[in-house]
């Protein structure tokens, strides 16, 4: 019995269940890496959402009113905004899926708009020069912010 047409058909098996699988592993990895960046996308935009809300809400607490409110009244929206926001929880999400440089970003962010909540809390308003560099130091961070995620979705910055 010749051997060579049997071992020509068992190798040539062996190449195509080895280049289908090869072909299924990377197939696999691209959609995990796009699922990981489409999970990224969102949860970017959830914290930036989350973010802006807050500021939103900083931003109308520090109005100046007529007649003057109670600073209770400053304290009590201030720490309400950030409750309400989900910023905490969304804070730790990014910790754990996003690179180091995204972390970073987020943390330097978040903390430059709890400085802004403390302004408000002790009954700055947004005259007030305290409350505008802690304003302007969250506007600085919150671009970094965007624009390292930005990068980190392959995106361009602008």
């Amino acid at each position: 019995m010749d051997w060579g047409p049997l071992a020509s058909t068992c190798l040539g098996a062996v190449i195509g269940i080895a280049t289908t699988l090869a072909a299924d592993h990377l197939r696999a990895r691209r959609s995990r890496a796009d699922d990981d960046q489409s999970s990224r996308r969102q949860l970017y935009g959830d914290y930036l959402a989350a973010l802006a809300r807050t500021r939103n809400v900083l931003r109308m607490a520090a109005r100046p009113t007529t007649p003057p409110t109670a600073p209770a009244e400053h304290t009590a929206h201030a720490a309400q905004a950030f409750h309400d926001s989900n910023a905490y929880e969304l804070r730790y999400q990014i910790a754990v899926v996003a690179p180091r440089e995204v972390v970073e970003a987020s943390t330097a962010a978040f903390r430059a708009l709890r400085d802004l909540k403390d302004h408000v809390e002790q009954g700055a308003t947004v005259t007030d020069p305290a409350y505008t560099q802690a304003r302007e130091r969250w506007d600085h961070t919150l671009d970094e912010l965007r624009m390292t995620m930005r990068r980190d979705l392959g995106r361009p910055v602008f």
